[in-house]
């Protein structure tokens, strides 16, 4: 690998895991049709390292939400443990509240565990992440033409997340979009558009944290090549700025009513992959 082969690869994870577009379903096309080695393939470590750099992305836009919540998990901690403290104020209790909806939120995720194979065994069907893709493009077609909502931190209810929660289980099949569907989901709950944006990015937290440190145990006992780390912390930083870019311009055509637009790219993709998958199989039957 290469400075400029690792920059692509950072551009790449930048754009498509925050773009409502299905990362995981063009990785999956890109690797059932054309044969293309991907990070995750060549170099697991690499590929933890992307992700972090996609995080480093969402904790520099949503920074104030990040350490506000932080510091107030603290204090309620302190709270607890019986430390006196003076009464939250208002937006303590704001930032307290999101960390409620960002913990129910999550807590879906767990029913994914133990069908976790099955899911990745969809990786290799082509048809059915195009219909995925096609499925992606309707949610966000029809959330555009939803009225504005106006459900915020505040009046979010704890069925509101554990629903957005669902839909970001089911969408870790590939196909459906991760941030697509969740920021999809709470606008057809009547989220604002905007707190639709930052709930999603939000609850991704948890997810990837999580995942990476279980695919760094995996990195770290397959080998570490440190001599890459020039050429890694490249693809580190690409990612990143690319992340946060993607994220501006998700949070721009949300709160200007323009989020469908990125319906009719994955239609393309999604009717693309059904007919590259019915000539590969008349290719295969011939």
């Amino acid at each position: 690998m290469n400075f400029l082969t690792a920059a692509i690869l950072g551009l790449v994870q930048g754009v498509a895991e925050f773009l409502p577009i299905s990362s995981s379903g063009h990785l999956s096309l890109l690797q059932n049709f054309f044969g293309l080695e991907t990070a995750e393939g060549s170099n697991l470590f690499f590929d933890v390292l992307l992700h972090l750099g996609t995080l480093i992305a969402v904790f520099i836009v949503y920074w104030e939400d990040i350490r506000g919540m932080v510091v107030e998990f603290f204090a309620m901690c302190g709270e607890l443990a019986g430390k006196r403290s003076s009464r939250p104020t208002a937006q303590a209790m704001t930032l307290r509240r999101l960390i409620l909806l960002i913990v129910v939120g999550t807590l879906p995720l767990f029913l994914v565990l133990p069908i976790k194979d099955k899911v990745e065994g969809l990786y290799s069907n082509t048809w059915f992440i195009g219909c995925a893709l096609l499925a992606t493009g309707c949610l966000l077609f029809l959330s555009d033409r939803m009225a504005r909502g106006k459900k915020n931190a505040r009046t979010a209810t704890l069925v509101d997340v554990l629903l957005v929660g669902c839909a970001q289980g089911i969408a870790t099949v590939p196909g459906l979009s991760r941030s697509g569907t969740t920021i999809a989901a709470g606008m057809l709950l009547g989220f604002d558009r905007n707190f639709a944006v930052r709930y999603s990015f939000l609850l991704s937290l948890p997810a990837v944290i999580g995942a990476n440190i279980l695919s760094l145990v995996d990195a770290v006992q397959a080998g570490i090549d440190w001599a890459m780390m020039p050429v890694y912390i490249v693809g580190v930083c690409v990612a990143a700025m690319s992340g946060y870019f993607a994220i501006g311009l998700v949070k721009k055509l949300a709160d200007e009513g323009k989020f469908g637009k990125f319906a009719y790219y994955c239609w393309g993709v999604g009717a693309l992959a059904l007919v590259l998958s019915a000539v590969f199989l008349l290719i295969n039957k011939g």
